[in-house]
């Protein structure tokens, strides 16, 4: 049975960047950073308005193809209900287009928005499970997704079973010692154009490299940060994707050549270091300025967050 949602009904979600592979936990593993958007909805008696502010401002569609508006469609369908209209307001502070999950953002933040709406029509919200499902099917990949959602590290996975494909994650621990440092550039990039320059096929020793990598990264991630140069070095995805942003791919390299474990951020261009020391390398913060990259630390993002009415973020 599908329900009405009365009007004047506001909600908010705020929901954090992401950083999804980590050098070699190609499409697996992800971590949340604190980096947030913004999302108020109201419910209204017809028709749909879009505002945004900060990022996209300006170039991004401002009506029922917005990738917000997409994904609250799909919440209010998961959740059984419906809306007349809706002012939907987002505030961006995660660039587009530049590796740190604005996209998955969007999407997570936008199906967590009708959990604030359905709560207060009396109706039961999405589950933590839902929401990587729902969210992982826009993108056909949990690892963004999940991290948006439940904060902090996270492993996720697919399950095939030849029906619809099943998501979902664990979280991690993140040691509290590790610092992460986002290096963001003025290029943009997307995901769908450096996937293509990924092979089909790959070796047996190249998927033992990275297998063995993408393990132990688990490991230093939680307990033995002092392994995570080893631990982040990948073969089956930065070396392909270097051509397409010669920058970043020389960044990587400075930084990792001054000791400072460092990945490419998602499909890039941003790149993300994480360090146990408390300030980078001054080679690659002169590396930085030179080639127009914003150094910033970041902490470990939370999950999303929901709640009825219009919240202060903080």
């Amino acid at each position: 049975m599908t329900h009405a949602l009365p009007v004047g009904l506001t909600a908010t979600s705020v929901v954090a960047a992401s950083s999804a592979n980590l050098g070699p936990g190609f499409d697996s593993l992800g971590i949340a950073l604190g980096l947030y958007d913004e999302i108020v909805v109201e419910t209204t008696e017809s028709g749909l308005t879009v505002e945004v502010e900060g990022e996209g401002a300006g170039q991004v569609p401002l009506d029922a193809s917005h990738l917000v508006v997409r994904a609250i469609d799909r919440g209010l369908q998961a959740a059984g209900v419906t809306a007349a209209g809706m002012t939907v307001r987002c505030r961006n502070d995660i660039p587009h287009s530049r590796g740190l999950g604005s996209s998955a953002a969007a999407v997570v933040g936008g199906l967590a928005v009708v959990n604030g709406l359905v709560a207060q029509a009396g109706l039961t919200p999405l589950t933590e499970q839902q929401l990587v499902q729902l969210s992982s099917e826009f993108e056909g990949h949990p690892d963004n997704a999940s991290a948006a959602v439940l904060g902090g590290g996270v492993v996720s996975w697919t399950e095939d079973d030849g029906a619809a494909p099943r998501y979902a994650a664990a979280p991690i621990r993140v040691h509290p010692d590790i610092r992460l440092f986002s290096g963001i550039p003025t290029q943009r990039s997307s995901t769908a154009e450096t996937r293509v320059l990924l092979p089909d096929h790959v070796s047996h020793a190249d998927a033992r490299f990275n297998v063995s990598r993408a393990a132990l990264l688990v490991v230093a991630l939680t307990e033995r940060p002092d392994l995570l140069m080893a631990a982040t070095e990948d073969v089956l995805h930065q070396p392909q994707r270097a051509a397409a942003m010669p920058a970043s791919a020389e960044y990587l390299r400075v930084l990792r050549r001054c000791g400072c474990a460092a990945v490419l951020s998602g499909a890039g261009p941003s790149v993300l270091a994480l360090s146990t020391t408390p300030k980078l390398p001054a080679e690659a913060l002169e590396f930085a300025t030179a080639n127009g990259f914003t150094v910033s630390e970041m902490t470990v993002g939370n999950g999303v967050r929901w709640t009825s009415g219009v919240a202060v973020r903080s």
